[in-house]
């Protein structure tokens, strides 16, 4: 983004960068800090944290061999090397939130958890939040938001991660005067019965985390990726899981696969395809009601409408991040937040048949799957989130493929998660 990166070569020019503190050192996290520290001048990364010490150590050394971070256990040793503009380096998360000395914190842990318990913190001493983390904003976004709110400060979506790409380019298209009747990520596979054994070998081809790539390949991220477009742009879904398309072509040629008057009836919607090109990229199908511009649209290649595709055939992931920093702090603009109570969240399901008595493993796993359902379908069937399941007792036998309700499980004690999961609902509930 061009206003961006002049403010931030001022801020290098002045010796005032934007001091970032990242919360995880995994493979965008490695991959963030590299970045920033050699391609990105304005921003510093200031601080890192990770439960295993070595790793966040590691994530400065993978951007440059040279750097020694030091470590700091305590607040005053933390903010003391952050003013000094020594890369700081710690196991405890909220010495990153309750430092003053930091301008933003992006969270890439993808913990559901630890995400919303920082991120909570974060907001409490003023401090803005992007996250990288979509299972949190996907779970919890909405009631962080009035959170944040409250507080004078953003909690924001990524450039670069396909829910912010996706509002940057409906922006983009409600800037040209169009309607976004469909926003769409394009997948390479969506088998909701994957688990992290049948995915680790591509995981150790690419260095990533086997329940992650799990996640990717059984829609459960997708899914999340999607409610967080959903509620940022006021959408919905067709129905649960969405219609996930199988389209081995252009995007292009997708202006012909919706029926607009539903589409104008739901108000808008939510959506994924599956091969078709150009992947891994998101597109947005938009309708223009006005007879003159569409004889221009027609004229610019664009086709007869009433339905219109655009796209951007890429995400950077991690490469576009510093675009958010710079907006979030400079411009106090947020690369996508929910407009108000969720449309679209994820419910899970069962990937296997499910015995009285088990406990469940976490997201891109073995035991769930996520699916993207309208927020009212959620609440009507009391569905549990995908983004909690981790830790949950399960009550009685579940077949393969069924929804998991709350009767269905008991909770484990003690989770904020669970906390704003319940304030969310109420909250929105006397809204409605």
């Amino acid at each position: 983004m061009q206003i961006v990166d002049n403010v931030l070569a001022k801020r290098a020019a002045n010796g005032n960068p934007i001091r970032v503190g990242l919360v995880g050192a995994g493979f965008m996290s490695r991959g963030l800090t590299h970045q920033i520290v050699n391609f990105v001048p304005g921003i510093a990364v200031s601080a890192i944290y990770n439960r295993t010490l070595a790793r966040a150590g590691e994530a400065y050394r993978f951007a440059n061999g040279d750097i020694e971070a030091t470590a700091a256990s305590s607040q005053s040793a933390f903010d003391s090397a952050v003013a000094a503009g020594t890369p700081v380096i710690t196991d405890d998360p909220f010495l990153l939130s309750r430092c003053d000395q930091l301008d933003v914190l992006v969270e890439l842990t993808g913990a559901v958890e630890l995400g919303a318990q920082v991120t909570l913190d974060a907001i409490s001493h003023h401090k803005h939040m992007i996250l990288m983390n979509a299972e949190v904003d996907a779970t919890v976004g909405p009631i962080l938001k009035t959170y944040a709110d409250a507080e004078g400060v953003i909690v924001s979506a990524s450039d670069g991660d396909q829910p912010g790409v996706q509002i940057n380019l409906a922006r983009f298209v409600k800037g040209l005067g169009l309607t976004p009747r469909v926003l769409g990520n394009v997948k390479g596979l969506q088998d909701e019965h994957r688990n992290p054994t049948t995915q680790a070998g591509f995981a150790a081809q690419w260095g990533q985390n086997p329940a992650m790539v799990t996640s990717f390949a059984d829609g459960s991220k997708v899914s999340f990726e999607q409610a967080i477009v959903a509620n940022a742009l006021g959408l919905t879904v067709h129905k649960r899981g969405m219609l996930g398309l199988e389209h081995d072509g252009h995007v292009d040629e997708l202006t012909t696969k919706y029926d607009l008057d539903e589409l104008r009836a739901l108000g808008g919607v939510v959506d994924y395809v599956v091969k078709a090109k150009p992947g891994p990229g998101v597109f947005c199908l938009a309708e223009h009601s006005d007879a003159k511009q569409r004889h221009y649209l027609n004229l610019f290649k664009l086709g007869e409408g009433p339905l219109y595709s655009f796209y951007t055939p890429y995400h950077l992931c991690h490469l576009e991040v510093p675009n958010t920093i710079g907006r979030v702090v400079d411009f106090g603009d947020s690369a996508g937040s929910p407009l108000g109570p969720p449309m679209v969240e994820v419910c899970a399901v069962t990937k296997r048949a499910l015995r009285a008595g088990e406990i469940l493993d976490d997201y891109g796993n073995y035991m769930t799957y996520g699916q993207a359902v309208s927020a009212n379908e959620m609440s009507a069937g009391n569905y549990l989130p995908e983004g909690v399941v981790e830790g949950c007792r399960v009550r009685r036998d579940l077949p393969i493929d069924s929804v998991i309700t709350y009767d269905d499980v008991e909770l484990p004690a003690g989770r904020i998660v669970d906390r704003l999961r319940a304030e969310q609902r109420a909250m929105f509930a006397r809204q409605s």
